[in-house]
């Protein structure tokens, strides 16, 4: 094992044993990332020796908080969108191998899971939520959208809280994730890395993760379920946002608080999240995934994206200048064009040969 590695594939045990490595930058996903893992994970499928995968992350602050967004940035900057492509590509792939994985999945999450952190850890099998556990979909703030995997996962959530979550990109901790069904445990930060250990003996997975569980308070959500299902239930963007405005007037603080965060949002970016989630809640994964390759293909070359990183990772001055400025100003065209076929380049799920 050597630092420098920004990912530890090794089998340790009964475990095929994976350390995101990269604590730095929180443990941020690069391409070469995403490549290992998936040779892993083929190698690991076939190997009678390995009966479950392990993922784990150094450093207390994060598992993993999104793709290297700021090389995505530099590469769509300098005319290089079809490597921008080919990340994203590798990524989706991934994360529908990670679904239909045959052996159990598990993920330690203690600390920040954000993006591509959500897409390697919210559709394996098992999701351990430490005390630490911070989750978010922030991407309509940098003009994106929450892609990996969020097009099935959000729309099946509770009470429309993962509609709620990718218009407004709240983060949420550990009660919100196990009540949400974002988590399937919960255990102590102390206790991780036991747990850890432990995941690479012969015991079946679900009695360790029981012995290490423990009971969760409520999260912040908890007494917002009723306004959340009925404000983000709405069938139209526009719906939603009528009845935000509507509790918002009548002194409601969680509509006053999301309706300032929504419109503070890249306005293209509501709007194809809206759609997004309106169409994933019928898709299978498969067409998930198509349709999210679609709008990544469409956005790599708009200009919203590229906004947004400038305000909020470059320059850091939190003042993107989004174009259109409102939702109102929107051409529902220029939003329906994001969901267009793509023909000859669209994302095919399956092994490569």
């Amino acid at each position: 094992m050597t630092q420098d590695q920004e990912i530890i594939c090794e089998r340790r045990g009964a475990a095929g044993f994976v350390l995101l490595n990269r604590p730095k930058a929180l443990n941020a996903l690069s391409h070469g990332m995403v490549r290992e893992l998936a040779r892993a994970l083929d190698a690991w499928e076939n190997d009678p020796a390995v009966t479950r995968i392990v993922v784990t992350a150094s450093g207390e602050k994060a598992f993993c908080a999104g793709g290297d967004i700021r090389a995505l940035h530099d590469f769509g900057k300098a005319g290089r969108q079809d490597e921008m492509l080919a990340f994203w590509r590798e990524e989706y792939i991934l994360n529908a191998r990670i679904k239909a994985y045959p052996k159990p999945y598990i993920s330690l999450i203690d600390g920040i899971v954000m993006g591509g952190g959500v897409g390697i850890s919210l559709h394996g099998s098992h999701r351990v939520a430490g005390e630490r556990y911070l989750f978010a979909m922030p991407e309509v703030g940098i003009g994106f959208f929450p892609d990996v995997g969020a097009t099935f996962a959000l729309p099946r959530l509770p009470d429309a809280a993962g509609v709620y979550l990718a218009l407004t990109g709240d983060r949420v901790g550990q009660g919100d994730a196990l009540a949400l069904g974002l988590a399937t445990h919960a255990a102590a930060s102390a206790r991780m890395g036991e747990l850890a250990e432990a995941l690479t003996g012969t015991a079946p997975v679900d009695e360790i993760l029981a012995a290490f569980a423990q009971p969760v308070a409520p999260g912040k959500l908890f007494a917002e379920r009723q306004a959340m299902a009925a404000a983000f239930g709405a069938p139209t963007l526009a719906g939603i946002l009528a009845r935000l405005e509507a509790g918002a007037a009548a002194g409601e603080a969680f509509a006053t608080k999301a309706l300032a965060t929504i419109r503070a949002k890249s306005p293209t970016s509501v709007a194809i999240v809206f759609e997004q989630m309106r169409r994933g809640a019928s898709l299978d994964f498969a067409g998930a995934m198509a349709l999210e390759f679609r709008i990544v293909s469409r956005i790599a070359h708009g200009q919203d994206f590229y906004e947004g990183v400038r305000a909020v990772v470059i320059d850091k001055d939190q003042a993107p200048v989004w174009q259109p400025a409102s939702i109102e100003a929107l051409d529902p065209a220029a939003v329906e064009a994001h969901f267009a076929p793509l023909g000859a380049t669209e994302l095919v799920l399956g092994r490569p040969a």
